[in-house]
């Protein structure tokens, strides 16, 4: 890109290394998880869940999928009987999805390896650069959360992407 400020190319340069780390992740969780009869996709929705009821729309939310696809990921680990679904006093048309005993076992299976894993992965980075990557992701997440639609503006002279006046 260019006439970029440096923040903004940088930023830029972030997010190419996200979605490259995200790749990364997803299949590394997916080599993990496979042994226990999981994707990564499933054990992202098996590990909100251990934090209680969820609907789908609310585990697409908090995992940045789209809400088809956490509901088709619903629907296979309902098939598994992984989770279950309960109707949802807040809305009836968005059933709670809650963890099976035999989706806490998968869990629970799994969280060793995860941990071996995460100490690997810890042990070659600096404990100060994760504390900074935390906060500038939390704060990234947030400013994103707030931002209004963009609009993209294709035309000559355009300016490319405006938010709001």
């Amino acid at each position: 890109m260019t006439d970029l400020s440096p923040a903004a190319d940088t930023l830029s340069e972030i997010t190419t290394e996200l979605f490259a780390v995200n790749g990364a992740l997803l299949r590394a969780g997916d080599a993990l998880s496979g042994r226990f009869g999981l994707t990564s996709a499933r054990w992202q929705v098996l590990g909100l869940l251990a934090e209680g009821p969820q609907s789908a729309a609310h585990l697409a939310r908090e995992r940045g999928l789209r809400r088809q696809a956490a509901q088709q990921t619903v629907v296979k680990l309902v098939e598994d009987g992984l989770v279950s679904t309960a109707p949802n006093p807040a809305d009836r048309r968005a059933p709670l999805v809650s963890l099976t005993a035999k989706g806490a076992d998968a869990l629970a299976r799994l969280e060793p390896a995860e941990r071996r894993w995460l100490e690997h992965l810890a042990a070659a980075l600096d404990p100060d650069d994760l504390k900074a990557t935390r906060r500038l992701l939390r704060g990234l997440r947030a400013v994103l959360a707030d931002e209004l639609p963009l609009s993209v503006t294709d035309g000559p002279g355009a300016a490319g992407v405006t938010g709001p006046a």
